[in-house]
Protein backbone atom coordinates (compact mmCIF):
# COMPACT_ATOMS: atom_id res chain seq x y z
CA UNK A 1 0.00 0.00 0.00
CA UNK A 2 1.42 3.41 -0.54
CA UNK A 3 2.16 5.90 1.96
CA UNK A 4 -0.18 8.77 1.55
CA UNK A 5 1.67 11.98 2.47
CA UNK A 6 0.44 15.80 2.82
CA UNK A 7 2.04 18.70 1.98
CA UNK A 8 0.99 21.22 4.40
CA UNK A 9 1.16 24.44 5.81
CA UNK A 10 -1.44 27.20 6.28
CA UNK A 11 1.25 30.02 5.53
CA UNK A 12 1.80 30.53 1.89
CA UNK A 13 4.96 31.47 -0.06
CA UNK A 14 6.92 28.88 2.33
CA UNK A 15 7.90 26.80 -1.05
CA UNK A 16 4.94 23.93 0.09
CA UNK A 17 4.12 23.11 -3.61
CA UNK A 18 7.70 23.37 -5.14
CA UNK A 19 8.25 20.69 -2.37
CA UNK A 20 5.40 18.50 -3.16
CA UNK A 21 6.48 18.70 -7.44
CA UNK A 22 10.07 18.08 -6.25
CA UNK A 23 9.93 15.50 -3.91
CA UNK A 24 7.71 13.53 -6.64
CA UNK A 25 10.07 14.12 -8.91
CA UNK A 26 12.94 12.84 -7.20
CA UNK A 27 10.77 9.88 -5.65
CA UNK A 28 10.12 8.54 -8.91
CA UNK A 29 13.72 9.14 -10.26
CA UNK A 30 14.94 6.84 -7.26
CA UNK A 31 12.45 4.41 -9.08
CA UNK A 32 9.09 4.60 -6.85
CA UNK A 33 5.57 4.78 -8.10
CA UNK A 34 4.51 8.11 -7.25
CA UNK A 35 1.14 10.08 -7.68
CA UNK A 36 0.73 13.63 -7.00
CA UNK A 37 -2.54 14.74 -6.28
CA UNK A 38 -3.11 18.56 -6.39
CA UNK A 39 -5.58 20.09 -3.98
CA UNK A 40 -5.33 23.50 -4.36
CA UNK A 41 -7.38 25.99 -6.63
CA UNK A 42 -4.67 27.52 -7.86
CA UNK A 43 -3.14 24.38 -9.94
CA UNK A 44 0.50 25.50 -9.23
CA UNK A 45 1.51 21.51 -9.17
CA UNK A 46 -0.43 21.09 -11.77
CA UNK A 47 1.38 23.41 -14.10
CA UNK A 48 4.99 23.06 -12.08
CA UNK A 49 4.20 19.17 -13.43
CA UNK A 50 4.21 20.10 -16.93
CA UNK A 51 0.23 19.72 -17.46
CA UNK A 52 -1.88 22.40 -18.65
CA UNK A 53 -4.35 23.03 -15.76
CA UNK A 54 -6.59 24.84 -17.73
CA UNK A 55 -7.05 21.93 -20.55
CA UNK A 56 -7.83 19.80 -18.26
CA UNK A 57 -10.50 16.82 -19.55
CA UNK A 58 -11.34 15.61 -15.69
CA UNK A 59 -9.29 17.23 -12.40
CA UNK A 60 -9.99 16.18 -8.55
CA UNK A 61 -12.82 18.48 -8.53
CA UNK A 62 -14.87 15.80 -10.87
CA UNK A 63 -13.29 12.90 -8.48
CA UNK A 64 -14.46 14.67 -5.77
CA UNK A 65 -17.89 15.24 -6.83
CA UNK A 66 -18.05 11.83 -7.76
CA UNK A 67 -18.97 12.42 -10.94
CA UNK A 68 -15.93 9.94 -12.61
CA UNK A 69 -13.65 7.38 -11.41
CA UNK A 70 -10.23 8.42 -9.28
CA UNK A 71 -8.70 6.69 -12.14
CA UNK A 72 -10.21 8.41 -14.76
CA UNK A 73 -8.72 11.74 -13.52
CA UNK A 74 -5.22 10.45 -12.86
CA UNK A 75 -2.63 12.06 -15.55
CA UNK A 76 0.78 10.49 -16.86
CA UNK A 77 3.07 13.39 -16.80
CA UNK A 78 6.21 13.87 -18.91
CA UNK A 79 8.16 13.56 -15.89
CA UNK A 80 8.25 10.78 -13.88
CA UNK A 81 5.19 10.66 -11.41
CA UNK A 82 1.41 10.47 -12.45
CA UNK A 83 -0.83 13.18 -11.33
CA UNK A 84 -4.33 13.99 -10.40
CA UNK A 85 -4.44 17.78 -11.29
CA UNK A 86 -6.68 20.51 -10.01
CA UNK A 87 -7.62 24.25 -11.15
CA UNK A 88 -10.08 26.74 -10.09
CA UNK A 89 -13.01 24.56 -10.65
CA UNK A 90 -11.73 23.28 -7.28
CA UNK A 91 -13.20 26.87 -5.59
CA UNK A 92 -16.15 25.69 -6.10
CA UNK A 93 -16.40 21.99 -4.70
CA UNK A 94 -16.87 22.61 -1.26
CA UNK A 95 -19.74 24.29 -1.53
CA UNK A 96 -20.96 21.32 -3.86
CA UNK A 97 -20.06 18.95 -1.61
CA UNK A 98 -20.78 20.72 2.06
CA UNK A 99 -24.11 18.97 2.38
CA UNK A 100 -23.09 16.00 1.63
CA UNK A 101 -22.47 12.94 4.08
CA UNK A 102 -18.90 11.82 5.11
CA UNK A 103 -17.64 14.67 3.38
CA UNK A 104 -14.44 14.95 4.95
CA UNK A 105 -13.52 11.53 3.79
CA UNK A 106 -14.46 11.76 0.08
CA UNK A 107 -10.56 12.08 -0.85
CA UNK A 108 -9.64 9.20 1.67
CA UNK A 109 -12.16 6.54 -0.28
CA UNK A 110 -11.40 7.64 -3.81
CA UNK A 111 -7.80 6.90 -2.76
CA UNK A 112 -8.55 3.42 -1.92
CA UNK A 113 -9.20 2.60 -5.10
CA UNK A 114 -6.00 3.21 -6.83
CA UNK A 115 -3.48 3.57 -3.62
CA UNK A 116 -2.19 -0.26 -4.10
CA UNK A 117 -0.79 1.07 -7.71
CA UNK A 118 1.40 3.04 -6.22
CA UNK A 119 4.74 3.47 -3.81
CA UNK A 120 3.96 7.20 -2.51
CA UNK A 121 0.78 9.45 -2.93
CA UNK A 122 1.99 12.96 -2.21
CA UNK A 123 -0.75 15.73 -1.80
CA UNK A 124 -0.43 19.61 -1.81
CA UNK A 125 -2.54 21.24 0.37
CA UNK A 126 -4.06 25.10 -0.14
CA UNK A 127 -2.27 27.24 2.30
CA UNK A 128 -5.94 27.88 3.99
CA UNK A 129 -7.68 25.78 5.97
CA UNK A 130 -11.05 24.50 4.21
CA UNK A 131 -13.03 21.67 3.75
CA UNK A 132 -10.81 20.95 0.98
CA UNK A 133 -7.85 20.92 3.06
CA UNK A 134 -9.76 18.75 5.50
CA UNK A 135 -10.40 16.15 3.03
CA UNK A 136 -6.73 16.14 2.18
CA UNK A 137 -5.61 15.70 6.06
CA UNK A 138 -8.32 13.28 6.54
CA UNK A 139 -7.20 11.14 3.65
CA UNK A 140 -3.12 10.72 4.74
CA UNK A 141 -0.73 9.08 6.83
CA UNK A 142 1.22 12.07 7.77
CA UNK A 143 2.28 15.17 6.97
CA UNK A 144 5.22 17.24 5.93
CA UNK A 145 5.99 20.82 7.15
CA UNK A 146 7.98 22.88 4.49
CA UNK A 147 8.75 25.89 6.29
CA UNK A 148 11.21 28.83 5.93
CA UNK A 149 13.04 29.96 9.10
CA UNK A 150 11.88 33.51 9.67
CA UNK A 151 9.65 34.89 12.74
CA UNK A 152 6.35 34.80 11.27
CA UNK A 153 6.79 31.12 9.89
CA UNK A 154 7.23 30.19 13.53
CA UNK A 155 3.63 31.83 14.22
CA UNK A 156 1.88 29.63 11.17
CA UNK A 157 3.69 26.50 12.69
CA UNK A 158 1.97 26.79 15.84
CA UNK A 159 -1.65 27.24 13.91
CA UNK A 160 -1.00 24.04 11.53
CA UNK A 161 0.09 21.80 14.79
CA UNK A 162 -3.16 22.56 16.36
CA UNK A 163 -5.02 21.89 13.05
CA UNK A 164 -3.07 18.49 12.79
CA UNK A 165 -3.97 17.86 16.71
CA UNK A 166 -7.86 18.62 16.11
CA UNK A 167 -7.91 16.90 13.22
CA UNK A 168 -6.11 13.65 14.18
CA UNK A 169 -8.53 13.44 17.38
CA UNK A 170 -12.00 13.88 15.47
CA UNK A 171 -11.29 12.12 12.19
CA UNK A 172 -8.08 10.78 11.44
CA UNK A 173 -6.54 8.84 14.31
CA UNK A 174 -3.38 7.82 12.07
CA UNK A 175 -2.55 11.50 10.76
CA UNK A 176 0.96 12.88 12.48
CA UNK A 177 3.85 14.77 11.40
CA UNK A 178 6.27 12.87 9.51
CA UNK A 179 8.86 15.93 9.34
CA UNK A 180 9.81 19.21 8.89
CA UNK A 181 11.32 20.39 5.99
CA UNK A 182 13.93 23.79 6.07
CA UNK A 183 13.10 25.63 2.72
CA UNK A 184 14.97 28.83 1.24
CA UNK A 185 17.36 28.55 3.73
CA UNK A 186 20.00 31.10 4.01
CA UNK A 187 22.93 30.07 6.99
CA UNK A 188 24.49 33.70 6.54
CA UNK A 189 21.28 35.22 8.24
CA UNK A 190 21.30 35.35 11.78
CA UNK A 191 17.65 35.21 12.21
CA UNK A 192 17.17 31.99 9.66
CA UNK A 193 19.75 30.32 12.53
CA UNK A 194 18.07 31.08 15.30
CA UNK A 195 14.87 29.56 14.15
CA UNK A 196 16.59 26.62 12.52
CA UNK A 197 17.75 26.03 16.23
CA UNK A 198 14.47 26.30 17.86
CA UNK A 199 13.23 23.92 15.01
CA UNK A 200 15.31 21.41 15.83
CA UNK A 201 15.42 22.14 19.97
CA UNK A 202 10.89 21.21 19.23
CA UNK A 203 11.11 18.46 16.79
CA UNK A 204 14.07 17.07 17.38
CA UNK A 205 14.04 13.67 14.80
CA UNK A 206 11.79 14.62 13.17
CA UNK A 207 13.37 18.05 11.11
CA UNK A 208 14.74 17.01 8.32
CA UNK A 209 18.97 17.34 8.30
CA UNK A 210 18.34 18.08 4.66
CA UNK A 211 17.69 21.62 3.89
CA UNK A 212 16.31 23.22 0.73
CA UNK A 213 18.65 26.75 -0.33
CA UNK A 214 17.21 29.71 -1.97
CA UNK A 215 18.44 28.68 -5.43
CA UNK A 216 17.52 30.83 -8.66
CA UNK A 217 17.54 28.12 -11.10
CA UNK A 218 14.69 26.28 -8.25
CA UNK A 219 12.73 29.36 -8.53
CA UNK A 220 13.01 29.60 -12.70
CA UNK A 221 11.83 25.77 -13.32
CA UNK A 222 7.82 26.76 -12.58
CA UNK A 223 7.74 28.82 -14.84
CA UNK A 224 8.75 25.76 -17.55
CA UNK A 225 6.79 23.13 -16.49
CA UNK A 226 9.49 21.49 -14.98
CA UNK A 227 10.29 19.83 -11.37
CA UNK A 228 13.77 21.38 -10.87
CA UNK A 229 15.64 17.95 -11.57
CA UNK A 230 14.11 18.11 -15.20
CA UNK A 231 15.12 21.71 -14.96
CA UNK A 232 18.80 21.93 -13.96
CA UNK A 233 20.11 18.34 -12.48
CA UNK A 234 23.30 20.19 -11.53
CA UNK A 235 21.85 22.61 -9.68
CA UNK A 236 21.42 22.97 -5.97
CA UNK A 237 18.20 23.00 -5.49
CA UNK A 238 17.85 19.94 -7.70
CA UNK A 239 20.38 17.88 -5.25
CA UNK A 240 18.88 19.23 -2.14
CA UNK A 241 15.78 17.56 -2.98
CA UNK A 242 17.07 14.15 -3.83
CA UNK A 243 18.63 14.44 -0.49
CA UNK A 244 15.64 15.39 0.66
CA UNK A 245 13.63 12.50 -0.96
CA UNK A 246 16.59 9.78 -0.21
CA UNK A 247 16.51 11.01 3.72
CA UNK A 248 12.63 10.71 3.13
CA UNK A 249 12.87 7.03 2.10
CA UNK A 250 15.31 6.06 5.02
CA UNK A 251 13.06 7.43 8.01
CA UNK A 252 10.01 6.23 6.21
CA UNK A 253 11.83 2.50 6.33
CA UNK A 254 12.55 2.64 10.01
CA UNK A 255 9.27 3.74 10.68
CA UNK A 256 7.79 0.85 8.96
CA UNK A 257 10.32 -0.83 11.07
CA UNK A 258 9.29 0.13 14.11
CA UNK A 259 5.88 -0.68 13.21
CA UNK A 260 6.47 -4.17 12.57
Amino acid sequence: MAQIIAIANQKGGVGKTTTAVNLAASLAVLKKRVLLVDMDSQGNATMGSGVQKNDLLYSVTDVLLGEIPIETAIHKSEVGYKILGSNRDLAGAELAIAELDGREFILREALKEIEHQFDFIIVDCAPSLSLITVNALAAVNGVIIPMQCEYYALEGLADLTQTIDKIQQALNPELEIVGVLRTMFDPRNALTRDVSDELEQYFGKKLYKTVIPRNVRLAEAPAHGLPIIYFEKSSKGAVAYLNFAAEMLKKTNVRKGNKA
